[in-house]
């Protein structure tokens, strides 16, 4: 942040208006005039280190967070990832203008992140859409609510207060499921049931609104039952702020509203099951035992392992992880962060991250300590879980992949074997094609916009060597 001037006016002006306050009430509470504060949104001044402080001050900001590009759904890294593009790299457009296009039009920003998006689903699926088709076709719905997530650092305060009534006042030191059955009986007139999955076919739970009864798959693990019943609740209960989450976001087509409001849900069900307090004076006190924290809430490793990812409550701040849930083919279908994700968001991970090693590993917890091309280090811990529910057409291990700031390891007990300071450290990066690493035995493609250093008389570790930039 010393090394170049800060012009944050489009984050001030956002964190503004969702504290609902004009200018001249920020103003008064930052302790400037309400004129300095136009200049600083119009970047017009950049936001100085006073200024950051009040802000923290102020409106408890992660003065790293809000200053860095990484919280924003577009942001310079994410832009480099995209000119790294072969069809873009001949550019050669230099980081300061990707952090500069970041920080100063992030509209703009986000419309080339939705662009390069569309384009990458249309090579990947050719020929998907006819011609004067609506082009918002080719943001997968998936990859549309991923960014809409991740634009809220996967943190919903509304959602959060009403689960952590609702969730305090269900709980039982011996099981949520009971005090939730009763709760949908008794306030919605729902039955909930258990039945063989041959009755649900290719569903493993079911509203029926008519009879009202929700029915659950015989084949789901106790924890997934007991998430199952917190998510019908959430329908019911959390309905209309449910319904008015979806209308703000405003998804492009109804098929992805209705996938938001499923994630919305699921939301829900995690924050019942686990109150936001309760969980995080756990966590503290159990210092982020996955193992412990599963037996303390009736939770499995996935659920308590997104659970970290949430905890972002001003003043109330947990360790800030980021996770990801993987398949032994290298499929993504989980990418959530609380502050930063060091990993490319259109390519897979860095090799050299043990995530995979942990299919040869079943059962165990591997950890390991990483470095980023930028120097800053991140303690990362890997298991592999099973599938919520198995049948004759699913099945198999997924793996859990969760880090965080090695400043922050001190905070977990699986860290407590380390000397963070002696540990050996594992180099990483992000996708092969823009990781700006030169020596990379691992390395599986040749980096974008590089000219290469091969020399037929020689053969180098890595299979393509090139020059500096």
């Amino acid at each position: 942040m010393s090394q170049r001037k800060l012009f944050l006016g489009a984050r001030l002006k956002r964190l503004r208006r969702e504290r609902e306050l004009n200018q001249a009430g920020m103003a008064r509470e930052l302790g400037v005039s309400a004129s300095y504060l136009n200049h600083l949104e119009r970047n017009q001044r950049p936001v100085t280190v006073g200024i950051l402080l009040r802000l923290a001050e102020a409106f408890d900001v992660d003065v790293k967070t809000f200053a860095s590009d990484s919280g924003d759904v577009a942001g310079a890294d994410q832009l480099g990832e995209i000119f790294s593009d072969p069809m873009l790299a001949g550019l050669g457009v230099p980081r300061y203008e990707l952090v500069e296009l970041a920080d100063n039009a992030p509209s703009l920003a986000q419309g080339i992140v939705r662009l390069y998006t569309a384009l990458r689903e249309l090579q990947r699926q050719p020929g998907s859409t006819e011609p004067g088709a609506d082009p918002r076709v080719l943001i997968t719905p998936e990859t549309w609510v991923r960014d809409y997530i991740q634009a809220q650092r996967n943190h919903y305060p509304e959602l959060e207060d009403a689960a952590e009534t609702l969730g305090g006042a269900l709980s039982d030191p011996l099981s949520m499921s009971e005090p939730m059955r009763r709760r949908l009986k008794e306030a919605w007139g729902i039955a909930a049931r258990v039945v063989p999955q041959s009755e649900l076919g290719n569903l493993s739970q079911h509203f029926d609104p008519d009879r009202r009864q929700f029915l659950i798959s015989s084949q789901l693990r106790a924890e997934n039952r007991t998430f199952a019943l917190g998510y019908q609740l959430a329908l019911v209960e959390f309905s209309d702020v449910l319904d008015r989450m979806v209308v703000e976001a405003a998804p492009p087509d109804e098929g992805i509203a209705q996938l938001l409001h499923m994630h919305l849900a699921n939301y829900a069900a995690g924050a019942i099951m686990m109150p936001y307090g309760r969980f995080l004076k756990a966590c503290e006190e159990m210092r982020y035992s996955i193992d412990r924290l599963c037996g303390e809430f009736g939770a499995n490793v996935e659920q308590v392992a997104h659970r970290f990812t949430t905890l972002n409550r001003p003043g109330a701040r947990g360790v800030p992880f980021f996770m990801l849930r993987v398949d032994p083919a290298g499929n993504i279908s989980k990418r959530y962060a609380g502050e930063q994700f060091p990993f490319s968001r259109f390519g897979g991970t860095c090799p050299r991250w043990n995530l995979h090693a942990t299919f040869q590993a079943a059962g165990q917890v591997v950890t390991q300590l990483i470095e980023t091309p930028d120097g800053e280090r991140y303690f990362t811990v890997a298991r592999t879980i099973e599938r919520p529910i198995n049948t004759e057409t699913s099945g198999g291990l997924l793996a859990i992949g969760l880090g965080c700031e090695s400043r922050h390891a001190h905070r977990l007990s699986c860290a407590d074997v380390y000397d963070l300071e002696k540990a050996p450290v594992t180099p990483v990066g992000p996708a092969c094609a823009i990781c700006p690493r030169i020596d990379c035995g691992d390395r599986a493609t040749a980096p974008a916009g590089r000219m290469l250093t091969v020399d037929r008389r020689e053969k180098t570790i890595s299979p393509y060597p090139f020059q500096a930039a």
